[in-house]
């Protein structure tokens, strides 16, 4: 994989379009420029890997547009800055590579097969240390829990309660809460027995399916 460097000055025009969207994060834009995105992507898909778009990886899901991913990590980043990281959706991986790159230690969670196995594959080439499951990522990983940090890549139809009683004390969930067609992104902060709140920009998600989220109809 090593030939794929030449695409450097694809990932520095990215972070650039980034800090114009109003990343300001240094650690978030520094590992935004060392994670070749184009490797998460199929062959005919990397000329365009750095374009600020979602694309398709199979199975009806989508690698995010790098915004919400550098957006969904600052919001992350600015409040729980290391610890053990859950990520709920592991889609094509690079969302974990993003984590593992600022030096989390990562959990991440596929309920695809065809998904968990072809993201695998990459990040272990990349010689990267995520932990992957294969899974309904709704109902957490109570063995590897508490988390300082939980991220969700997907559309949560409500608060997603299982995730939240996985935090630890001061844990952060990062997760976009709505209906199918327009989510809000919402972090929530465990105190104890209570959870505080913040509420940020729409956004548009894939649902989150499984057992405490939507229902899949392809099942």
């Amino acid at each position: 994989m090593q030939q794929d460097d030449d695409m450097a000055r694809e990932r520095q025009e990215m972070v650039v379009e980034l800090k114009r969207y109003g990343i300001s994060n240094a650690r978030v834009l520094d590992a935004f420029l060392t994670v070749r995105r184009h490797l998460f992507v199929d062959a005919q898909s990397r000329p365009y890997a750095y374009s600020d778009n979602a694309m398709p990886i199979g199975f009806g899901q989508t690698i995010s547009q790098p915004y919400t991913v550098a957006y969904m990590t600052s919001l992350l980043v600015e409040r729980v800055p290391s610890g053990k990281v859950l990520e709920i959706g592991t889609g094509s991986g690079y969302q974990a590579a993003i984590l593992a790159e600022l030096g989390y230690r990562v959990y991440t969670i596929e309920r695809i097969a065809g998904l968990y196995a072809a993201a695998g594959r990459v990040l272990d080439a990349l010689g990267l240390p995520v932990h992957p499951r294969l899974g309904d990522g709704t109902l957490g990983w109570p063995e590897e829990a508490p988390f300082d940090g939980i991220i969700v890549t997907a559309a949560a139809p409500r608060e997603p309660h299982t995730l939240m009683s996985q935090l630890a004390e001061g844990g952060v969930l990062v997760v976009p809460i709505g209906d199918l067609g327009s989510q809000q992104m919402t972090v929530i902060r465990r105190r104890g027995e209570r959870f505080e709140h913040e509420i940020f920009h729409n956004f548009a998600f894939v649902p989150l399916c499984g057992r405490e989220g939507w229902a899949d109809n392809n099942e």
